[in-house]
């Protein structure tokens, strides 16, 4: 329901009027995002390692990894603004500074980005329709899209940080580009908003455009991520479908009962081991259902029974902290 809520609000505004798009020959339409074998030094610390991975149109890409990772100057050498010491990164086949309309291109939204505190919403982003040739009415369409038109005449200074972030995704989507590269967009906004956002991700997403999204919230990117790029110290950790990799962790089953001995009777002849926690019963490499079964043959009452699974967060908390390196 939620989806379809976002499809009407912000489909017809993107589709409204194909003026309002900007189509420029030679700009570079396919949105693939390929980062190869990427490698950023300050000096003699080495911000980025040897870093490949590729993001595909039509799918949303959580780019994850501790403070300091190396997140944030990936996604700088990706938009040009800072100079990789060797591989490359590039936006449809290209490096963006050869991108022969950018913001046709690509939208980006940095944490570091900064507006005229004197402008009004509208008026921030009415200057930069004037730079790239598109016309004054795109404003006002980002500006529905994105939950600002009430506050469109309103000094940016006087904005807080999530009314920011979401005047960053609007001129993000200023040129339709078919690209996003995101850092942190959901920081400084409420719960609603960060449900919006994981909305409007997963809408662009099914509209064909390509997400590439950084994000401390890794709860929210298990719901809103096809695919996961975990990066720790400037070096690839892991990356692949957020469904195969979560596939493949830890699963568990919390089970008590009043009579553990003979539950631990049933459950060790049927091959299976346990350890004890806080008076329950954990059991490794088996499901709740099968659990529940021996049980119930064994005619042993069950008090609690529950699957765990490990999480996105698990997962990161695992390959960040013991340096495990694995590709797709």
């Amino acid at each position: 329901m939620a989806a379809q809520m976002m499809n009407d609000r912000v489909g017809p505004l993107i589709d409204r009027d194909p003026t309002a798009r900007v189509s420029v020959a030679g700009a570079g339409t396919d949105g693939r995002i390929v980062v190869s074998h990427l490698t950023k030094m300050f000096g003699q610390v080495t911000a980025v390692d040897d870093l490949s991975f590729t993001v595909d149109p039509g799918s949303v890409m959580g780019f994850l990894g501790p403070n300091g990772a190396g997140k944030t100057t990936t996604l700088r050498c990706l938009l040009g603004l800072i100079s990789p010491t060797k591989g490359t990164g590039t936006i449809s086949g290209r490096r963006y500074s050869e991108l022969a309309h950018p913001i046709a291109t690509v939208g980006a939204l940095l944490e570091s980005a900064s507006f005229h505190p004197g402008r009004t919403a509208r008026n921030h982003l009415r200057v930069l329709c004037a730079a790239a040739a598109i016309p004054d009415r795109r404003a006002d369409e980002v500006l529905e899209m994105t939950g600002m038109s009430d506050v469109a005449d309103r000094r940016v200074g006087t904005f807080s940080t999530g009314m920011r972030q979401r005047l960053g995704l609007a001129a993000a989507l200023l040129g339709d580009p078919s690209v996003l590269v995101l850092d942190e967009p959901a920081n400084g906004l409420d719960p609603v908003g960060i449900t919006w956002v994981r909305e409007m991700l997963r809408y662009l997403a099914g509209q064909g455009k390509t997400v590439l999204v950084s994000s401390h919230q890794l709860a929210e990117m298990e719901h809103t991520a096809d695919n996961i790029v975990i990066i720790d110290k400037g070096r690839l950790v892991r990356a692949g479908k957020l469904a195969d990799i979560l596939a493949t962790t830890t699963s568990v089953v919390h089970v008590r009962t009043p009579r553990p001995d003979l539950l631990g009777a049933a459950l060790g002849a049927a091959g299976l081991s346990f350890d004890t926690d806080d008076g329950a019963l954990v059991v490794g490499h088996t499901d709740a259902a099968h659990v529940g079964h021996l049980a119930f043959t064994a005619g042993v009452e069950l008090a609690e029974l529950t699957d765990e699974h490990s999480d996105l967060e698990q997962v990161f908390l695992d390959l960040t902290t013991n340096g495990e390196v694995t590709g797709p």
